[in-house]
Parts: structure tokens; C-alpha cells; sequence
């Protein structure tokens, strides 16, 4: 019994670990102040593929677009975005930079050829501050975006 104890406890460290650790991403990589800045003058379309409710605790970033990945038809919203431009440069935020990068290799794979990562997302993570902590400017979030 101790044995399953045991395996229980460190497969659920795993799985944990695995949801904190982003994949190997095939596209580029910006800190949150060059995408802010990227953002803002648009040299760059910048997704914040957060959910509504994440939008609401922290704002989205100044120049950024929420689109809630989740959604089912995401490619076909990002692609309007994009004006139908898969060559376009987008660039992925989440709150810490794992979904960013996970949602950019899926992306990559249906075609998109110029996604970026933020890899330090808006809370931050191993690539830096986030960013909230980097004081960047957020915007407040209407309660239907997505």
C-alpha cells in the first residue's frame, strides 16, 4: 500500500511539473517589454490567449488582444485577426508561459509561420518578472470579451 501511496504522490508531482514546464517552442521568443512595445506601434499582434476570468483579475496588457484559447473555433478568430495573414507576426501571452508555448507549436503546426512566445507571460516565470511585475500598463477588460 505504501508502494501506491508513494507512485500516486510523485505521478501527481509529474503532472504538476509537466503543467509548469512549457514545451520547446519552434518560434521566436520576446520579453513582455518588447512585445509591449511591438504591441503598441503594431509591429506585432499581440494575443492574450488567457480566459475571461484571468482577464478580469489582472487587466490584459496595453495593446493586446484577448482570445480566450479555449475557444473552439480560435484559429479561425486568429486568423481573422490576422486578416487572413498566416505569415503575420503573433505573439502568444499567458499568465506564465506555458500555454503560450504549447498554443504556439499547435499554431506553427496549422500553418502559422511567425508566432512568438512571451515566455514570462503576464505573472511571470523562469524567463523573468511578467508583466504586471515589470509595471507594464494594463487595460481593464470588458465582462463579454473573449
Amino acid at each position: 500500500m505504501l508502494i501506491g501511496v508513494c507512485a500516486a504522490i510523485a505521478g501527481g508531482f509529474a503532472i504538476r511539473e509537466y503543467r509548469l514546464i512549457p514545451e520547446d517552442h519552434g518560434g521566436g521568443r520576446i520579453s513582455v517589454a518588447v512585445a509591449h512595445e511591438q504591441a503598441v506601434d503594431g509591429r506585432i499582434l499581440l494575443v492574450d490567449i488567457r480566459t475571461p476570468r484571468e482577464w478580469r483579475a489582472s487587466g490584459i496588457g496595453e495593446g493586446a488582444v484577448p482570445l480566450d484559447m479555449r475557444r473552439e473555433d480560435f484559429v479561425n478568430a486568429l486568423t481573422e485577426l490576422t486578416g487572413g495573414n498566416q505569415a503575420a507576426p503573433v505573439a502568444l501571452i499567458c499568465a506564465r508561459g506555458v500555454r503560450s508555448a504549447r498554443l504556439s507549436n499547435r499554431l506553427i503546426e496549422a500553418g502559422f509561420t511567425n508566432i512568438i512566445d512571451v515566455p514570462e507571460g503576464m505573472l511571470g516565470s523562469a524567463a523573468g518578472p511578467g508583466w504586471v511585475r515589470a509595471g507594464l500598463p494594463v487595460q481593464k477588460i470588458d465582462e463579454d470579451a473573449g
